[in-house]
């Protein structure tokens, strides 16, 4: 009768690992595709950006706008089959720094900011940013979930042995916090 018990107790403990365990790979493998999801997405964006800047290239033509644009074109977000956090963040980055310099030449030629394929560009980049933002708070959501099994007891107890460790969680871009002050300022 004890062996039965000792048996019925192993056994219900080696179904909990296994649980415990298949939940971890679960949520590991999402915030990997999240994490893949957001670099597929950067670099649509980054695409965006190239055909910002080929549209560009056509109206901007003092020294400085055709040095911001071929700093921009020479410069390609890190595309990976297995991103890092940090990679996503360095592309964020890059990205950000992409646009506000081609903006800061668009607004020298108001010629180029209504060119059709300027506007359609930054429709292209405004709705892949919108996807990147989805995306990110999927994988910090998802990293919440899988760094809770992995700090928590008992989940703690199978996460170690087997190899699994707390993931870093994306970066906030404070910049994109700081709304310009005249957002709704009418324009002249």
């Amino acid at each position: 009768m004890t062996v039965i018990i000792i048996v019925a107790i192993l056994a219900v403990l080696v179904l909990w690992v296994i649980s415990v365990q298949r939940k971890l790979v679960k949520l590991d493998e999402i915030s990997k595709n999240a994490l893949k999801q957001i670099n597929v997405q950067q670099m649509s964006r980054y695409d965006a950006l190239v055909t910002m800047i080929e549209t560009a290239r056509e109206y901007a033509l003092d020294v400085e706008s055709k040095t911001i644009i071929e700093t921009i074109a020479a410069r390609r977000p890190v595309q990976s089959a297995n991103p890092t956090p940090d990679q996503i963040n360095q592309n964020e980055q890059l990205l950000n720094q992409a646009r506000l310099n081609i903006n800061a030449v668009a607004e020298r030629y108001p010629e180029l900011k209504s060119a059709e394929l300027y506007t359609n560009a930054q429709k292209n980049y405004a709705q892949n940013e919108d996807q990147v933002r989805l995306s990110r708070m999927t994988f910090n959501d998802t990293v919440t979930k899988f760094n809770t099994q992995v700090r928590m007891f008992p989940g703690s107890l199978v996460a170690g042995p087997l190899g699994f460790s707390p993931k870093q969680y994306l970066e906030d871009n404070p910049e994109k916090a700081d709304l310009p002050k005249d957002l709704f300022r009418k324009r002249d």
